[in-house]
């Protein structure tokens, strides 16, 4: 029973240990990751070696797939951005209806272009137009700039080949395709609650955030950046986005009825793999939105070369957070707490969402708090039966928790949109916190069907 206690006060010593070195000393999640990893392995009693070797063999297992799907999604998305297909998108949406219906449309708009990318970048790349759309229509600047925050996060938080969500769903071993229609089934309400609903009510309750206009010394702005002579048409571009998860839905929906024996199912099988879906879309829109739209090959490089950089950092920080779970296991912590857990009687579902909604609110980065919740719920999940799938959304929903001041999405949005601490508190934290409650909500909804 000592032991027992010994290894959850490593466990617990550890988290409060990446905490301060992140929020207190500012360390870079990487090296605190890393850190802590060593610190529990050798907290919980194995040798420097046994330490060093275990989290050499999960950072090198983490990447062997999350690495390659991230890497792929964010070259899909650079050339989506930089071909002018995410502006060909936005403004097709935009057109469908009338002024009133703007906001909806860009929620929308947001959240199919941000499937393939980062949310810093497309949150960059989609501020000016929000900015533009202001103008032309003459409505308040975040009446149109909440719902496209709301879009794009709704895609950050829950659906592939973003970082959190894959991660997820490689340490729980859930399928790719079955996370993918779970996710979308469950994005597309959160989108529109938490976009144009909630930015309704918090225009309402919350006047200031109206005074903010497009004033001259914005102008600047209104120009998107990567723009060419001649950009993809709207189908192209929609096709290039929707080919990755079609390719995994198809695989999950069809993989039941091919018998193994088949070449069919092999064929199947591989193409609506993670990695080689988005290869397919990465060699697509190197065609359809690169070549055809007038790039050169020699420019379609820089871009793909360009757009790795970002997601450089992130793929690092999952390979650390894979080297910490491993150390969860190498230690039988996390055979602890499944065994724990087990008389809890709390559902995996709200367990995981709690846990990173916690870590997320201590550390700021929705990144390393799905990381560290999945290393710490994985054993669990794997005797509780719970639906995988919906476990990927549960914890991914639970990172998105209330961002505030040690969040970098935190100042991204109020330096954009040049609101004060106070006014940025109102509207994004409110906003990815009520998106939080409502992925767990949704979550639970549709375990009730398919659990």
């Amino acid at each position: 029973m000592q032991f027992d206690i010994s290894q959850f006060f490593a466990l617990i010593s550890a988290i409060a240990l990446l905490i301060v070195l992140i929020t207190y000393f500012k360390f870079h999640p990487f090296l605190a990751l890393i850190i802590t990893a060593g610190f529990l392995g050798l907290a919980a009693g194995l040798s420097p070696t046994a330490t060093i070797k275990s989290f050499e063999k999960g950072f090198g297992g983490v990447l062997g797939s999350t690495g390659l799907v991230v890497g792929l999604g964010t070259m899909l998305g650079g050339l989506l951005l930089e071909s002018g297909g995410a502006d060909k998108i936005a403004n097709t949406f935009i057109r469908l209806g009338p002024v009133r219906a703007i906001p909806a449309t860009i929620c929308v708009a947001a959240l199919i272009i941000g499937l393939p990318h980062l949310f810093d970048v497309s949150f960059v790349m989609l501020v000016p137009l929000v900015y533009a759309i202001a103008r032309r229509t003459h409505s308040q600047l975040l009446r149109i700039g909440i719902p496209m925050a709301a879009g794009l996060y709704v895609a950050h938080g829950l659906l592939l080949p973003h970082p959190a969500p894959t991660l997820a769903m490689t340490t729980y071993h859930a399928d790719a395709g079955m996370a993918m229609f779970f996710g979308l089934l469950i994005a597309v309400p959160m989108a529109i609650l938490s976009g144009p609903v909630f930015t309704h009510f918090a225009m309402k309750y919350f006047p200031e955030l109206g005074r903010q206009s497009f004033g001259a010394g914005d102008a600047q702005e209104e120009q998107p950046a990567g723009k060419t002579t001649r950009s993809p048409s709207f189908w192209l571009a929609m096709l290039t986005i929707l080919l990755p998860p079609l390719l995994m839905m198809t695989r999950s929906l069809c993989i039941g009825f091919i018998s193994k024996e088949n070449p069919l199912y092999e064929a199947v099988n591989a193409i609506g793999d993670p990695i080689v879906s988005l290869l397919i879309a990465v060699l697509f829109a190197i065609y359809a939105l690169g070549i055809r739209s007038g790039f050169t090959m020699a420019q379609l490089q820089k871009i793909l070369g360009k757009c790795l950089g970002p997601c450089a950092v992130i793929i690092l920080i999952l390979g650390a957070g894979g080297g910490l779970k491993e150390m969860l296991l190498a230690t039988h912590v996390s055979t602890l707490i499944a065994d724990w857990a087990v008389h809890w009687n709390i559902s995996p579902l709200i367990l995981a969402w709690l846990v990173a909604a916690l870590i997320r609110i201590a550390i700021g980065s929705a990144t390393v708090a799905v990381v560290t919740t999945a290393g710490i719920i994985a054993p669990l999940a794997a005797n509780s039966g719970v639906n995988l799938e919906l476990l990927v959304l549960a914890t991914s929903t639970g990172g998105l928790m209330l961002s505030h001041v040690n969040d970098s999405g935190f100042w991204l949005f109020k330096e954009y949109f040049h609101l004060t601490v106070g006014e940025t508190l109102k509207s994004w934290t409110l906003l990815v916190s009520f998106q939080s409650a409502l992925g767990l909500v949704f979550v639970l909804l549709l375990n009730l069907v398919v659990g």
